[in-house]
């Protein structure tokens, strides 16, 4: 290895680590975006279903990438576990996403309940507020972070309401079919997860804003 590159290896590759932090954070964005259709009665099932699970890939390309770039990098802007737990987490949330209209399509969901339409929202809400906030991390502006992780806990408080409420009623009405229950269970438990995940987001966020903040 040359002394260029020697120095090159030492060297932080900041605007390198942040440009896949906010390039996934995009794809959250735009995910939820897809996603979201389906909530809004726009496209097919089957579209919307082919729409997010190609940025559920994008995502998976993403967080491959800050891997192979941890791997090359000797000194990284932020810890290294930090990186690594924010990219995974981000990827989290595409993944489940995906898994919520890939279940909507195996178990036959064509259109969302109104508690689904609801924490489908959510998730739209809370990864515009995750776009915000990791493209912050560059610029140190770590109050700005904290303010942001709030409302997105804020949202997931609001997510578990709409979860337990939907939960109680499919489970207490005499009249649902229990395949109903288990098909619709099914979608909203991977819709309520979602959520959970962008507050993850959030919480690491938090805790990099007292890191370094």
């Amino acid at each position: 290895m040359g002394l260029q590159n020697i120095i090159r290896w030492l060297l932080p590759r900041e605007d390198h680590f942040f440009d896949i932090l906010e390039r996934q954070s995009k794809a959250v964005r735009d995910g939820s975006i897809a996603l979201a259709r389906f909530g809004e009665g726009e496209g097919t099932l089957v579209s919307v279903r082919d729409a997010v699970q190609e940025w559920e890939h994008q995502g998976d390309k993403l967080f491959h990438e800050m891997e192979d770039a941890l791997a090359l990098t000797f000194v990284t802007p932020l810890d290294r576990e930090d990186l690594h737990r924010l990219s995974s987490e981000l990827d989290g949330v595409l993944d489940l996403a995906n898994a919520a209209i890939r279940a909507c399509d195996m178990l036959g969901v064509e259109s969302p309940t109104v508690p689904m339409k609801r924490l489908i929202a959510l998730i739209l809400q809370s990864s515009e507020l995750i776009q915000r906030a990791v493209p912050l991390l560059r610029k140190h502006d770590y109050t700005q972070i904290v303010a942001l992780g709030r409302e997105i806990r804020k949202i997931e408080k609001q997510g578990d309401r709409v979860y337990r409420e939907a939960i109680s009623e499919l489970f207490r009405n005499p009249n649902v079919d229990a395949k109903v229950i288990i098909r619709e269970q099914s979608v909203l438990d991977d819709l309520e997860n979602a959520i959970d995940a962008c507050e993850a987001v959030a919480k690491i966020l938090g805790n990099l804003a007292v890191k370094h903040g």
